[in-house]
């Protein structure tokens, strides 16, 4: 499968990349992030289908997407819905966040934004163990989740979800990973979700589970409207 750089290093006197084609038969997607870990968790299960990706580094022109729902889908539409408009290709976005069960689901949709929008993924990390502090193993369930959007420029969208169930630990574990990672711990494999190798995480994380779940929508997108009018 063919695709952009999902980040174009910048060099003097060199302009980013923009985008080429159409391709013939191919089907030209704009996943709406400029987050490096996202592209290439969607490339990789995308692989297989004849599909063209381009991150938002590809259209420097497009502004930092409004993330002000109150829910993950809110969002996930939202910002799916821009980048087709903008670019006039079918466009796809997420939304996710983790949820632990102590604190009543939080931070939910407000995990990029927990603690404002400046904080780190560190100092989030360390807010909800300090949270947690007085709460015992069996009580820290939490899982990661995510909604997928799929947007074409004629104003259609679908969207799919993904669900991770683990537990938060005590201390940050492994260096993979981004966002709450280093402190979400999958009982199936005894490592948090940072330790685990890419192509495992790329398999299993709620952000993957979600865009399997989008396969079979973006497969009759490649095929040609003959087969999305039952959609």
């Amino acid at each position: 499968m063919r695709r952009s750089p999902p980040r174009a290093r910048r060099r003097a006197g060199k302009k980013r990349p923009r985008p080429v084609g159409p391709f013939p038969g191919v089907l030209e997607v704009v996943l709406a992030t400029r987050n490096e870990g996202k592209v290439q968790e969607f490339v990789e299960l995308m692989r297989d289908l004849p599909v063209q990706v381009y991150s938002l580094d590809a259209f420097p022109q497009i502004p930092e997407l409004a993330e002000d729902g109150g829910t993950y889908t809110e969002n996930a539409i939202s910002k799916a819905s821009t980048v087709a408009a903008l670019t006039r290709k079918v466009a796809v976005a997420d939304d996710s966040g983790i949820e632990v069960d102590a604190l009543s689901g939080a931070p939910g949709p407000q995990s990029r934004r927990f603690l404002g929008e400046r904080a780190t993924d560190s100092a989030r990390n360390a807010r909800v163990l300090k949270l947690l502090r007085k709460v015992a193993s069996a009580d820290r369930t939490a899982r990661y989740r995510a909604v997928v959007a799929v947007a074409a420029p004629d104003g259609g969208v679908r969207t799919f979800e993904g669900v991770c169930e683990g537990q938060v630990l005590t201390a940050p574990r492994g260096t993979h990973g981004f966002g709450y990672d280093p402190i979400f711990y999958v009982p199936a494999f005894g490592k948090s979700m940072a330790q685990l190798p890419i192509p495992v995480k790329n398999r299993i994380s709620h952000r993957a589970r979600a865009f399997a779940a989008a396969r079979p929508y973006l497969r009759k997108l490649a095929a040609g409207p003959q087969e999305t009018v039952a959609d």
